[in-house]
């Protein structure tokens, strides 16, 4: 029933997993829209179904629409047409598209702004494209033949690869031993014992074999390490891993490089303001005027509207005109809002918007006297007004009256803005924001922090390019903030309502005009002939900020933690190669310091490399590797399993799927992880956090240990069972264990403390241990000396206390290892006067039932007596009795009680005790079960001493290597001598 039970749940664990890789493939078919709007034969078609698409087909696409095919835009209904390809590049933000020609031939999937591709979404305007591609030719095709290729090659763990071949050799040596035992006992067949009859010696011998089969054979393995990967599983998903598929709990473990995505694993993917800039006059003569920078740092990296700003004592915002003025801008210039919602500040809208609502609301909040007035103050601090209040503030005194919405060509967006009492008329303002170099080009003047105006001189404009720059490299997002006045806008000036202002920009006559009036100003290269770009000129520059996604504060420590622990990390992005190298700074993949000319590279710059060095390079060190396109993740992972690496990759896009199918562990994000990924993976992050992948990978580790530490417990039970089988046969002994006992003890009696053993207490210091080698073996070297010297003990004392009983009856080891021939002794055979009962027929003392079960209950105790004593020892494989103790696992004291309790239900419980063969014993035969026993305990302390001082030596050897190698790596990245 046991055998049967652990073939079906291998069973259920196989389809499982099957079906589990088939997710993926069912997820990406859901990705495909069911139908398309297409032209033909001069007629618009709707609804068609998206199959039926065909290469040349002229399709319409608008906001919603999931694109249908691979498709070349033709032209733009719209102004500005947008999709997000984040299922297919990992990149959250959407991508600007248009009908103009990409020269790149080489073009990443996220440079290629004039086709959008299947499975993306529209999110902004409409437009008119043609099909290049559809079915498996399309993009998200491609990514369904990775899905289904990685699949197939998906290999064995190495925990599973290591038992099978254990497996094979235990079947091979034991089949072996057993066919040997039994031959070398042919001449015993017709013993008298036996009445002469060869058939009945021949049935025994064999009988003994296949004890010795049974004793060798862990019967009891699959179960309990099926439980253990279970158990593990349930401990994992406590600390936000959800585990799909058993194997991969104990391939962690062995996991010796991790290869990530950037956004919103190693960063929270919300983009936070972390600097804001306003202008101040230096001290320099009045006939070259310079300025300084007031560069204020802003703590915080989430949406929560908390964070303190240096250089912001209280009452600094409402004392400048230029800070109230700059948080009018982020406020009324600005589609996104923060809400709270399920305990939790979350963003609606843009990314880098929402940035600059939350900095309104940390400029408010710096404000310690602001926040005591009867405005600002809360009686309750309810969450959801302290998301809000200071932007409530800052857009109730306007109304919008128009939006000039972003544009890719001049790189800005700007509202105009009336008062929001409408009887100030005339006093419209035009706010804007954009990238820094655009909007600083079209600006004339800046103002100061202290509401001066100045005149941008061409020295002030390099030092304004320069701290762009500097910005840039940090690397943040450099976002600049203006405003035009209502004397400089015009008719756009004095309009009081929306519909004044739409009819003003639909205006011809007011485009000639504006663009004449363009035309008297100097040109500069920034600028734009459209409308927008023309209304955006001559502004005031107020100041600028600079946002960046932030490394999650708890990334850094856990990479050093992989560093320790000799596990690479690399970092594949579609960001350019400045961002990706300043957040592997951030995070600790990269040092402060470090070069990294060897160690980040774009995807096209790395596999344009000889292959060759390419393995070469990706043998030591963390890399970076960014504007990587999906293919390349997947042949990133298969290169490292060239150099017998163990790699653990993440993804959360359609794109990653093929790669997280072939890795040897596939991590998908559970928050923002697309299904296809999801159904990709062996497992996913519920909190899409990196340090959860350091915590799984050390949890794996602690289980693998675990499972070793039964795993060895249970093959060194069954070392000392075929020690005691082969040395009784050896030695021409009667058999001290049946097979029925055997499979008793392998399946009941170890089952429970193997089991308990998987609870075994962490090793604080396993992650400062290197990742075990693929290859390496479940039983090292030094491991089974160590068993085989326990198991000859085990053997020693099981078959010692069955000889034992045999010698205090009288019988001499001569006899005893020559029972075959007891029909010659005759009346010459002695027995002691303390066994009244015993036969007359000296053949009787080891056929009879009644007389050889009691020096075969004492063999069992024994047997069962040492396996649990060494159950108890390993609690650690490594450690002494005396650091870790026993009671440190609750469930091993339990797991050592139940089976013992079960083996003195066997003996003194009649009808089992008659069942199996048995005799209860005395006292006096448990004081002597306890002196053959109690050894073992003194044998493992001394063995794991030893243990313990060839693993340090290893381990020593190992860390002096890893040394040398970094020291030559470094070495290779310094500039040559100039000498």
């Amino acid at each position: 029933f046991v055998i049967l039970s652990i073939i079906v749940i291998n069973a259920i664990v196989g389809i499982w997993q099957t079906k589990s890789a088939e997710d993926s493939l069912e997820a990406l078919k859901k990705l495909q829209p069911d139908f398309a709007s297409v032209l033909r034969d001069g007629n618009w078609i709707f609804n068609i179904p998206a199959q039926n698409l065909v290469p040349g087909d002229i399709i319409y696409l608008k906001v919603g629409d999931k694109v249908p095919a691979d498709a070349r835009i033709v032209s733009l209904k719209t102004n500005t047409f947008n999709t997000d390809e984040g299922s297919l590049t990992g990149e959250s933000v959407t991508v600007s598209k248009s009908s103009d020609t990409v020269m790149d031939a080489g073009a990443s999937i996220s440079m290629k702004t004039n086709m959008v591709f299947a499975g993306t979404v529209v999110t902004n305007g409409g437009c008119f494209a043609m099909v290049v591609g559809t079915g498996m030719h399309t993009e998200i095709g491609k990514i369904s033949q990775g899905v289904q290729a990685a699949k197939e090659d998906t290999a064995k763990t190495p925990l599973a690869q290591k038992l099978d071949e254990f497996g094979d050799q235990l079947t091979n040596i034991i089949g072996v031993i057993c066919l040997g035992v039994w031959c070398a006992s042919i001449p015993k067949f017709k013993s008298d014992v036996f009445g002469g009859s060869w058939l009945r010696g021949a049935l025994y011998h064999l009988k003994s074999a296949v004890a010795l089969g049974v004793a060798a054979i862990p019967e009891g393995l699959p179960a309990v390490i099926t439980l253990c990967l279970s158990l593990g599983t349930r401990r994992m998903a406590k600390k936000n891993v959800i585990v799909r598929k058993l194997s991969s709990v104990e391939t962690l473990g062995c996991t010796s490089v991790i290869c990530t995505d950037k956004t919103g694993t190693l960063t929270t993917n919300k983009m936070t303001v972390t600097s804001l800039v306003t202008l101040k006059k230096a001290l320099t003569s009045a006939a070259n005027p310079t300025i300084d920078f007031i560069d204020r740092s802003i703590e915080g990296v989430t949406y929560a509207p908390f964070g303190e700003i240096s250089s912001f004592p209280s009452q600094t915002l409402f004392k400048s005109d230029t800070l109230q003025l700059l948080a009018t801008i982020c406020a009324n210039c600005n589609e996104a809002s923060i809400e709270y919602r399920d305990g939790v500040y979350e963003r609606v809208g843009e990314p880098t918007e929402a940035a600059l609502k939350v900095l309104v609301e940390k400029m408010g909040s710096a404000d310690g006297a602001l926040l005591e007035t009867s405005e600002f103050a809360l009686d309750d601090n309810d969450p959801a007004v302290l998301a809000t209040r200071f932007n409530d503030y800052f857009t109730s005194k306007y109304r919008c009256l128009s939006i000039l919405e972003f544009n890719r060509d001049r790189k800005s967006m700007s509202v105009l803005m009336a008062p929001a009492s409408r009887t100030k008329k005339g006093s419209n303002i035009l706010l804007v924001k954009g990238a820094s170099e655009m909007v600083a080009a079209r600006c004339k003047r800046i103002q100061l922090e202290d509401g001066t105006i100045v005149p941008i001189t061409p020295e002030i404009r390099k030092q304004l390019l320069a701290k762009f720059d500097e910005m840039a490299r940090t690397p943040l997002r450099c976002l600049a903030m203006a405003y035009k006045t209502a004397d400089s806008l015009g008719e756009l000036g004095v309009v009081n309502t929306p519909e004044e202002a739409a009819d003003l920009l639909a205006d011809p006559a007011y485009h000639r005009a504006v663009l004449a009036a363009l035309q008297t100003h100097s040109q500069s290269q920034y600028y734009s002939q459209s409308l927008y770009a023309q209304i955006e000129s001559d502004m005031i520059l107020v100041g600028f900020c600079g946002i960046k996604d932030p490394a999650r504060p708890e990334a850094a420590e856990a990479i050093l933690k992989c560093r320790k622990a000799g596990i690479r990390v690399m970092m594949i992005t579609g960001d350019s190669k400045e961002t990706a190298v300043a957040i592997a700074r951030d995070v600790n993949i990269f040092g402060k310091d470090e070069n990294v000319q060897n160690n980040a590279f774009t995807g096209r710059e790395f596999f344009a490399l000889p292959p060759n060095v390419q393995l070469e390079l990706l043998k030591r060190g963390n890399k970076v590797f960014c504007r990587a396109e999906p293919s390349d993740k997947q042949k990133l992972i298969s290169m490292l399993e060239q150099l017998e690496e163990i790699p653990a990759m993440t993804g959360d896009g359609v794109n990653d799927a093929p790669a997280l199918q072939q890795a040897a562990i596939g991590i998908a994000m559970g928050i923002t992880g697309t299904e296809v990924a999801k159904g990709a993976a062996d497992m996913i992050l519920a909190d899409d956090n990196f340090a959860t992948i350091v915590t799984a990978v050390e949890e794996g580790r602690n289980i693998y240990a675990n499972m070793q530490t039964f795993i060895c417990f249970l093959i060194s039970c069954n070392i000392g069972e075929i020690v005691t089988i082969f040395f009784a046969t050896l030695l021409g002994l009667p058999e001290p264990l049946t097979p029925m006992h055997l499979l008793w003890v392998n399946l009941v009696t170890d089952g429970p403390p193997a089991t308990a053993l998987g609870f075994n207490p962490s090793d604080p210091a396993i992650m400062t241990h290197l990742p075990r080698p693929r290859h390496e073996s479940i039983l090292s070297p030094w491991l089974l000396t160590r068993y085989v010297i326990t198991g000859l003990y085990v053997g020693f004392a099981t078959i010692g206390i069955f000889v034992w009983w045999y010698l205090d009856k009288g019988v001499s080891f001569q006899q005893l290892s020559h029972w075959a021939e007891c029909g010659t002794w005759g009346d010459a055979f002695a027995h002691s006067a303390e066994a009244p009962n015993w036969p007359k027929q000296p053949c009787d003392i080891f056929s009879a039932m009644r007389l050889k079960a009691k020096p075969q209950s004492l063999s069992l105790s024994v047997l069962v007596t040492i396996e649990m004593l060494k159950a108890l020892s390993a609690v650690s494989l490594d450690s002494s009795l005396l650091r870790v103790q026993p009671w440190q696992n609750g469930w091993l004291l339990l797991g050592v009680a139940v089976p013992f309790a079960l083996h003195l239900l066997v003996l003194y419980c009649a009808p089992l005790a008659k069942l199996f063969g048995l005799l209860p014993l005395t006292k006096a035969e448990w004081i002597m079960v306890l002196k053959f026993s109690l050894p073992i305990v003194i044998l493992e302390e001394i063995l794991k001493t030893v243990g313990r001082h060839f693993k340090d030596l290893k381990q020593l050897a190992m860390t002096k290597l890893k040394e040398a190698q970094e020291e030559i790596q470094h070495l290779s990245s310094l500039p040559p001598p100039l000498f």
